[in-house]
């Protein structure tokens, strides 16, 4: 099976599963907190790192199934798992001036990037504030 429709089978999985466990978590706990995609977020990358682990140890599977599941499934899930497994691989390799600045430009720039998105569709459409 190709990659590319392991990944495109494992991100829509992952999609719904974010939707589903996050939208859940979110109505339960109400609008007061992101609750549910800080849960998605933290459970995501506590998998990634459980099966990235596991994958590469004592689990020994075939690559697209790995690449299914870590990137598709993980991806479709939450990208911040993926960023937490660079982070820790960047970390590994004793790069922590890379891992800072990985940390600080995804954090720094995707915010950045946010509130230029924001700010670009509200000049465009006439909008407010989030």
């Amino acid at each position: 099976m190709s990659n590319y429709l392991v990944v495109f089978l494992g991100s829509g999985l992952g999609g719904v599963l974010r939707y589903g466990l996050g939208g859940l978590i979110q109505h339960a706990w109400g609008p007061t907190f992101p609750l549910g995609t800080l849960f998605v977020n933290l459970t995501g990358c506590l998998g990634i790192g459980f099966c990235a682990a596991a994958f590469s140890g004592v689990v020994l599977v075939r690559e697209e199934i790995r690449i299914g599941i870590l990137i598709g499934v993980f991806g479709g899930y939450t990208t911040f798992s993926s960023f937490g497994r660079e982070t820790l691989a960047l970390v590994h390799d004793s790069e922590w001036f890379r891992a800072a600045l990985y940390v600080f430009l995804t954090n720094g720039l995707g915010l950045l990037a946010v509130w230029l998105g924001h700010a670009t569709a509200s000049r465009i459409y006439g909008l407010g504030a989030p």
